[in-house]
């Protein structure tokens, strides 16, 4: 009796039968790399943003602390007001950095304040209100004053102060004559208050001098000390003044 082969029984081949193969390996399997999710991207960009608005942030402290860095003996003023020109006549006033009305010092070396809150244009009303004989015109109800001769305009127009409308100090209109002049250190007989390059035209000790651009005056024409000086300089004992 022939004994059953292993093979025949169902049993794995043995070795060295021709007809065993061996079974195939499977591949290893191989995971995906996590991708990022939604919420990681998101935050990485908020990331982004947080650190580009802080370099923004410090660029423009940087900057505007620079913007008021003193330079030059005086402050660094926006360019409309450090480089305002103005031409008449044929020569040009320019006024840059003098910013001593506004912080209550001495004006500094130009003759013309630019006030950041006064338009210096003149009007049609303005040149109407001043005829060509006039040598100085004041504009009590704009707070300007100007030089003037042969038909156009000499210096000018700058800010000034004049005394408060509808008061006992408030300055006179008219039309009137430079009568006399006096120095940078003239003091008021009435009030004892400075009158620095005081120009009389009116009765009462009225006159055109260095004073203050916010203060309202005892009825006097306040200038800047600098363009009282100039004033002084360029009106002569005689010359016509209207107020209006």
């Amino acid at each position: 009796m022939v004994a059953p082969s292993r093979h025949a029984a169902g049993m794995p081949a043995a070795a060295g039968n021709p007809e065993w193969q061996p079974s195939p390996r499977r591949p290893p399997v191989r995971r995906p790399a996590p991708r990022r999710t939604p919420v990681r991207r998101q935050v990485a960009a908020l990331i982004t943003v947080a650190v580009s608005s802080m370099a923004v942030v410090t660029a423009a402290a940087i900057a505007s602390a620079q913007s008021v860095t003193p330079r030059s003996g005086g402050l660094n003023l926006p360019d409309a007001a450090a480089a305002h020109t103005r031409t008449s006549a044929g020569s040009t006033v320019t006024a840059a950095g003098n910013v001593g009305w506004r912080l209550g010092l001495p004006a500094m070396s130009s003759p013309v304040s630019v006030p950041a809150a006064t338009s210096l244009v003149l009007t049609a009303r303005d040149y109407a209100s001043c005829p060509p004989p006039a040598t100085a015109c004041v504009d009590l109800a704009r707070h300007l004053t100007w030089l003037q001769a042969g038909g156009g305009v000499t210096f000018g127009p700058v800010q000034m102060e004049p005394g408060p409308p509808g008061s006992k100090h408030a300055t006179p209109r008219g039309t009137f004559q430079v009568a006399w002049k006096a120095g940078p250190d003239y003091i008021s007989t009435i009030y004892g208050d400075p009158m620095p390059w005081a120009v009389f035209f009116a009765p009462g000790g009225i006159a055109f001098h260095g004073g203050s651009l916010t203060v309202p005056s005892h009825g006097c024409v306040h200038l800047t000390v600098a363009n009282a000086h100039y004033y002084n300089e360029h009106l002569p004992v005689g010359a016509q003044v209207v107020v209006f």
